[in-house]
């Protein structure tokens, strides 16, 4: 006899008494206890007790529902694995025309998962992976199956090479697109590599404009405060080489506002001649990989890709509270 947790009826905790009964395999010799399909995995838990618990679980922590149930926080943490695998099997797998692509960090030491979003859905659809290499991102393509993801018209993503082979090797035919939020951020990078070249090339009293600047510089001018938008200023009128690397930075966010491929392609060509003669060996290098990204196919254009990013749908992928 077994005692089986089920749904509570009102304030009382309701629990059910089953036989289970335990056979002896002629096959094998061994003792084979009988499967009872309305019980969850753990066997002391009805599946509906356990879509309840799962349930919960989606508005409140794991603790909470522990203590609210009375259960070891283990026990419910199980129980709502169980329920979200249900989710994922009664869902299946979509056929995404515009996916994002995405790495999450679990945990500390550079240990990785791959979030691919739906972009029109706006919504995660896997999460897997052991790391971030080109192996890990062919297990999406792999699990989407060959037919689907001939489907895939356009795959956003960083600037990640191993993320670009593998969408390459199983949907060629889908147009890779780098996100406005990660181009930025190397372009911000090579800004500030700048702003140490240029530090590192002055000296005495000419230093005093650079130093303890680096926010200043990297800020969106509108989160500075009246203070640093002066510092700001007078950063920029004593450096031409770092005032024409912070306009060159700024003005490469306007190609996100083309609504066709010739014509950003035509900006992004005229930025980088612009490069040229100015001696910003920084920006030339980060950019340099960008054009690859640029492409667009059957419609869609380079705006409505760039203004869903990949990276705002997998911040809403983190850790539920414990």
């Amino acid at each position: 006899m077994r005692r089986v947790r089920d749904l509570s009826c009102g304030d009382t905790r309701v629990w059910l008494v089953v036989e289970v009964r335990r056979i002896n395999c002629r096959t094998c010799g061994k003792v084979k206890t009988e499967r009872l399909d309305f019980l969850a995995d753990n066997p002391f838990y009805t599946k509906r007790f356990a879509w309840h618990v799962g349930r919960r679980c989606r508005q409140s922590s794991v603790r909470d529902v522990a203590r609210e149930f009375r259960l070891d926080w283990q026990t419910v943490k199980a129980l709502d694995k169980q329920y979200m695998a249900e989710q994922l099997k009664r869902a299946g797998m979509p056929g995404p025309k515009a996916i994002g692509i995405d790495e999450i960090s679990i945990r500390k030491g550079h240990t990785y998962r791959i979030v691919v979003s739906d972009l029109i859905r706006k919504r995660p659809i896997w999460f897997g992976g052991n790391d971030r290499s080109e192996a890990s991102m062919a297990m999406f393509y792999e699990a989407l199956g060959t037919r689907k993801s001939g489907g895939i018209r356009l795959a956003l993503m960083d600037m990640w090479k191993p993320f670009r082979k593998a969408t390459q090797a199983h949907a060629p035919q889908a147009a890779i697109l780098f996100d406005k939020f990660h181009i930025m951020a190397h372009l911000g990078k090579a800004l500030d590599a700048v702003r140490k070249a240029e530090y590192a090339r002055l000296s005495g009293k000419d230093r005093r404009f650079i130093k303890g600047q680096k926010y200043t510089l990297l800020s969106h001018r509108e989160n500075l405060s009246l203070d640093g938008k002066a510092a700001l200023k007078q950063l920029l009128a004593a450096n031409k080489r770092l005032n024409t690397a912070y306009l060159l930075k700024e003005t490469f966010g306007q190609l996100w506002d083309y609504r066709r491929e010739a014509w950003a392609r035509r900006f992004f060509d005229q930025w980088r001649k612009s490069l040229r003669w100015q001696r910003l060996k920084p920006l030339a290098s980060r950019i340099r990989p960008a054009r690859r990204g640029l492409s667009t196919s059957e419609g869609t254009h380079l705006h409505a890709a760039g203004a869903v990013k990949s990276d705002e749908i997998t911040h809403t992928i983190s850790r539920r509270p414990i």
